[in-house]
C-alpha cells in the first residue's frame, strides 16, 4: 500500500510541478529575475544562458528532498523530491530538446501535441521583453493552441472547405465582362 502512495504523490507532485512551474515563469523570471532570463528571449551567442541557472535553482529543493527524505527514511518527501526530478527531466525533453532544439532529436515530428507545444512557446516568445506575455506554462498546452495546430493539419491535408474557387471566380468575371 506505501507503494501506491509513494507513486500517487510522485505523480501528484508532478503534476503540481506545472502550476509551480507557470507560476515561477510569469512572477519571477518575467519579474524580479529577468536579468537571468532576458538572454532566453534575446538570444546571445553561445551555447548556455544566464536562464540555465534556473535547472541549478529547481534541481536543489530535488537533491535535498531525495537526501533527506532517503537518509531520514522519510518516503513521502523522498517521492517528492522524485517528482520535482521527474518534471525537471520532461522539461529539459519538452523546453530544451523539443521546442528549442538544443539537441537536434525531434526535429521533424509531425505529432499534434509536440506542434502545439511549439506554437505556444513560440507565442510565449515573440514578446522579447519582461511584459506583456502569454503562454507561461510548459507541458499542458492551452487549448487554443490545440486548435490552431488541428486547423493547420486540416488545411495541409487538403480537407479545408472554401467558400469561393479562385478559378471560378477569375473565369465568371471574364464572362460578364
Amino acid at each position: 500500500m506505501q507503494t501506491l502512495y509513494y507513486i500517487l504523490v510522485l505523480v501528484s507532485t508532478f503534476v503540481i510541478m506545472e502550476g509551480v512551474t507557470w507560476c515561477t515563469h510569469r512572477y519571477v523570471m518575467h519579474g524580479f529575475l529577468w536579468y537571468l532570463h532576458k538572454d532566453h528571449h534575446q538570444k546571445r551567442p553561445g551555447v548556455f544562458e544566464k536562464n540555465d541557472f534556473f535547472a541549478l535553482i529547481f534541481a536543489i529543493p530535488s537533491f535535498l528532498l531525495i537526501y533527506f527524505g532517503t537518509f531520514r527514511h522519510i518516503w513521502w518527501l523522498q517521492a517528492i523530491g522524485f517528482g520535482i526530478m521527474a518534471y525537471g527531466f520532461a522539461y529539459f525533453l519538452v523546453h530544451d530538446v523539443i521546442i528549442h532544439q538544443r539537441f537536434k532529436w525531434f526535429s521533424r515530428s509531425n505529432n499534434t501535441y509536440i506542434r502545439a507545444i511549439r506554437w505556444a512557446h513560440k507565442m510565449h516568445h515573440k514578446h522579447l521583453g519582461k511584459h506583456p506575455g502569454e503562454s507561461y506554462g510548459f507541458l499542458f498546452v492551452h487549448k487554443k493552441y490545440w486548435d490552431k495546430v488541428r486547423r493547420d493539419k486540416q488545411l495541409m491535408a487538403g480537407e479545408a472547405k472554401f467558400d469561393y474557387a479562385p478559378e471560378q471566380t477569375a473565369a465568371s468575371e471574364k464572362t460578364s465582362s
